[in-house]
């Protein structure tokens, strides 16, 4: 522990504090204290008795501070976890520059490209492991389709853009990573303080430790990157186990994307998207300025100069109109149906949930395995019943 004397720093006051009480000698401490870059006074002693006084970067740096401190407090009286539990955590790591960097928007965006973003993640890692992944993993995904609704290469796109399959979910500690982001990141400090929550209701809940999470800069999870909110609400033990284990186990992998596109409105059977034909010279600003939200009936396109290509929009489907844009290229013009939307709470981007589509259709064309049913060497078994919600490993 890194300790500052206070007494030295009252050396020029000495003849002054031997007339004052004991109370204003702690005051007088705390001020020569802060004055040194030390935090708070451990014990407040008669005149002539050295104080030790832990600084800033006493046990890895986030206990010293105050915001820190306030957290603790408030998850200790709002939750009932023990502050022992929280102090361990946060005191055994310290911040991550790293993090900050990776989230920062970049200082030079550049110009948007769907082309370029696509092709990011229509690649031959992708593809052809989504091939083995769906020959893998065929009962699972089946008894996935079946439970859920949602199609099974929705499922193994979402989990191939994601983390190609399992090959990159991050090797941060989820805890340094998320305590950057939440104290040392103020635009999006809110939302990882409850992130970090979340995280240590997981651990207290599944009485493991905090510390053993591994995962992304951001402090998602597991093959299909979940923060931890999303483990705690849409997660499922799918090859059950006992335990949800979003790092090892495909099963359950799979399982919860599927849980997760089915709680947030998926339709089953219901298309994607659809091709849209926008008139020349069609003001259609007010229709992308609207977003992603799927609210425009065939009627109010029709009026503003869009109509849906081959596939035709039925009576009770709205849609959101998206632009996919590349320099130099005509625009790609789509209607975003019900499950497009889907997608995008997944992630909040057009170019995404428009990737997970089109990698998704990539493998409708390819052969599920070399054999029938799958590999089962590599598959777990997952029972009919349907999928219960424990807590997860990290």
């Amino acid at each position: 522990m890194t300790t500052t004397l206070c007494r030295s720093a009252l050396t020029p006051l000495t003849n002054i504090v031997t007339l004052l009480p004991a109370l204003a000698l702690s005051l007088l401490c705390n001020v020569a204290t802060a004055q040194t870059g030390a935090a708070t006074a451990t014990d407040q002693s008669a005149p002539g008795v050295a104080i030790l006084v832990p600084t800033s970067n006493t046990r890895g740096g986030f206990l010293g501070r105050i915001e820190v401190r306030n957290f603790i407090a408030e998850m200790n009286s709002r939750l009932g976890i023990p502050t022992s539990e929280l102090e361990l955590a946060l005191g055994s790591v310290t911040a991550i520059p790293q993090v900050i960097d990776l989230i920062k928007p970049p200082a030079n965006p550049g110009i948007r490209s769907w082309q370029r973003y696509r092709g990011r993640f229509l690649d031959h890692a992708r593809i052809e492991g989504g091939r083995r992944f769906l020959a893998d993993n065929a009962t699972t995904l089946k008894a996935a389709e079946e439970q859920f609704g949602v199609p099974k290469e929705i499922i193994v796109s979402i989990i191939g853009v994601e983390t190609v399959y399992g090959r990159n979910t991050g090797n941060f500690n989820t805890v340094a990573a998320l305590a950057t982001l939440a104290f040392d990141y103020p635009p999006r400090a809110d939302l990882f303080r409850r992130e970090l929550e979340s995280l240590f209701l997981l651990a207290h809940e599944r009485d493991v430790n905090a510390l053993d999470f591994k995962g992304s800069y951001a402090g998602a999870i597991g093959l299909p990157q979940f923060l931890p909110s999303s483990v705690r609400a849409f997660a499922v033990d799918f090859d059950h186990d006992g335990v949800i284990d979003l790092r090892n186990s495909p099963a359950d992998a799979i399982g919860s994307v599927a849980s997760y596109l089915a709680q947030n409105g998926w339709r089953k059977g219901g298309r994607v998207t659809l091709r849209a034909d926008v008139k020349p010279g069609a003001d259609v600003s007010t229709l992308l300025a609207a977003g992603l939200l799927p609210s425009f009936s065939p009627a109010a396109l029709s009026q503003a100069g869009v109509s849906s290509g081959a596939g035709n929009q039925t009576a009770e489907e709205t849609a959101a109109l998206i632009d996919l844009v590349t320099p130099g290229e005509a625009t790609e013009y789509w209607l975003g149906l019900q499950n497009f939307y889907v997608i995008t709470r997944y992630n909040r981007s057009s170019f995404y949930a428009m990737a997970v589509n089109d990698l998704a259709e990539a493998l409708k064309g390819l052969p599920e395995s070399t054999g029938t049913g799958g590999n089962k060497k590599h598959e777990r078994t997952v029972r009919k019943p349907h999928a219960r919600v424990v807590h997860p490993r990290p």
